[in-house]
């Protein structure tokens, strides 16, 4: 059997790549690295390890020539190629060429092959966009509203629909929820990215190791004959009961394991209150196919903090001076919303904060006048929510109990009403037939019903940009339900990027 991947320089990608080796029938692996020096020693160190078990490609996953030399002769593509916040942010055109047009060019290489491998594409929770704990259970088909200007969430949802409107005909789309690595900590600390947070937003984690081992399971079971039911759907990458935590947990974890906490490294008012992404999935499909989650959220943060030693020397440092030394520095960062306040970016701000902050008035800056909520309250310890929180799962439109075989021309139109739109085709045949919609705006498009009904995809010019969610929520009870957990249904505000990338942002009193 031969596998390609993409994204083997990163956490999750290294992980599969070693994992995926591990199996006897794997003959070779083929790998897309880009021709950099340091992917030049990653070479020599697999091909000492490996051998001709892995051949490297060189090239750049939006060059269509580097894919179709990937793709071939293949039996399985694992897209994990990436380019994260907070590289995302700095360099648009990175994420625009790696997280959108590579995928779009892996696709097309796959779907030209005379006999297509099948595709495995990774995307992100980031594409479901802000969550709080008025509804923190999410699932496949949920609602996409992809934070304004996060690059990366807006290119990852392009690419995801992409994929599942192509002519590949077996595919799976990943969608990654926040992943755990062994140097998350130093990552986060070089960048204001870590005041994106919010305190109270729900996560779920999984390992950079558990998320290897899940390609690794996906293989084995292809290979075996077992993975039939697996192709054409869109799943999360779930962590479980054991992984569920809040922002403000998250923080205490990683900051404890030198000796702090929250409270004596930050202040609540460095922290965004909205406009980030995270939730916790209703939805454990995905683990109980492969059975991947083995680490839990405790356990890594007790590895890590045993691994590295100098976690352990700064326990013995007073918690101000690490303050001033490691977290104070981050507020003058250009991605710090402290940042932003300074600079009077009022389309950040009002996007981070909502109107009162950007009009001036200040957030409260001691913890004892913050409220903290505990997860567990919100039931994060749940094994299974979709059971016990069916009642506070977001609608979708249409009879979800009915099994995809016998969806309707009813239910198109019904998810379509929900959406503040029509279903404008007059028969139906099966949920990958295409079919013709209009949004709330007039505008006409073509889509899958699994794309709409099942991916959350609406339609593709109303979204991601312009960020107009405000506008469409007025129109679609389907975003209402979520959006104004963090929204006031008096905004109508459009984010934007300009052509020198800067944060543009218009409001209009209403002309809704």
């Amino acid at each position: 059997m031969m596998i390609a991947m993409t994204g083997v320089s990163g956490n999750m990608g290294r992980e599969a790549l070693m994992q995926t080796l591990e199996l006897d029938f794997v003959d070779r692996v083929k790998v897309l690295l880009t021709p950099k020096k340091r992917n030049d020693a990653l070479v020599k160190k697999l091909k000492k390890r490996y051998g001709d078990r892995v051949e490297a490609v060189r090239g750049s996953v939006s060059d269509p020539e580097a894919c179709r030399a990937l793709v071939e002769g293949t039996d399985v593509v694992v897209n994990m190629a990436a380019v994260i916040p907070p590289a995302s942010d700095r360099d648009p055109r990175a994420s625009y060429e790696c997280n959108q047009i590579g995928a779009m060019r892996l696709t097309d290489a796959v779907a030209a092959m005379p006999k297509q491998a099948k595709l495995i594409h990774t995307s992100t929770v980031a594409v479901y966009g802000n969550r709080t704990l008025a509804h923190p259970w999410g699932r496949p088909g949920d609602p996409l509203l992809p934070a304004a200007y996060d690059n990366y969430a807006m290119h990852k949802m392009i690419a995801e629909r992409y994929v599942m409107e192509s002519s590949v005909r077996d595919w799976a789309v990943l969608r990654q929820t926040a992943m755990l690595y062994d140097g998350i900590i130093f990552a986060n600390v070089s960048d204001g990215l870590m005041f994106h947070t919010t305190l109270n937003g729900p996560l779920e984690w999984v390992t950079a190791r558990d998320s290897g081992y899940l390609i690794r399971r996906i293989i084995e079971c292809e290979h075996a004959g077992d993975a039939r039911s697996f192709w054409n759907k869109v799943y999360d990458i779930t962590g479980g009961a054991l992984n569920r935590r809040t922002g403000y947990d998250t923080f205490a974890a990683g900051f404890g394991i030198m000796g702090g906490s929250p409270e004596s490294y930050c202040r609540p008012d460095w922290f965004q209150t909205r406009n980030f992404h995270g939730l916790w999935y209703a939805d454990g499909e995905l683990n109980d196919m492969f059975g991947y989650v083995r680490d839990s959220f405790d356990g890594f943060w007790s590895r890590v903090g045993h691994k590295y030693r100098i976690f352990r020397l700064a326990r013995m440092l007073p918690p101000a001076l690490i303050r001033a030394l490691v977290f104070k520095r981050l507020l003058k960062d250009g991605n710090s919303p402290r940042r932003w306040i300074k600079d009077g970016s009022y389309g950040r701000v009002f996007a981070a904060f909502g109107r009162d902050v950007a009009d001036g008035k200040p957030l409260p800056s001691r913890w004892e006048d913050f409220t903290l909520e505990r997860a567990s309250d919100y039931g994060s310890d749940e094994q299974d929510p979709s059971v016990t929180f069916k009642s506070r799962l977001l609608d979708h439109g249409y009879d979800e109990s009915k099994p995809q075989e016998e969806w309707t021309l009813a239910d198109m139109c019904g998810a379509a009403g929900f959406r503040g739109g029509k279903c404008l085709s007059k028969e139906y045949s099966s949920p990958r037939e295409k079919l013709l919609w209009q949004c709330s705006e007039g505008h006409t498009f073509s889509a899958a019903p699994y794309t709409v009904l099942k991916g959350g995809h609406w339609c593709p010019f109303c979204q991601p940009q312009p960020w107009n969610f405000d506008r469409l929520a007025a129109r679609s009870p389907f975003y209402a339900q979520v959006w104004y957990d963090s929204h006031s249904r008096d905004e109508n505000a459009s984010y934007r990027f300009g052509d020198d990338g800067a944060a543009l942002f218009d409001f209009s009193e209403d002309d809704r």
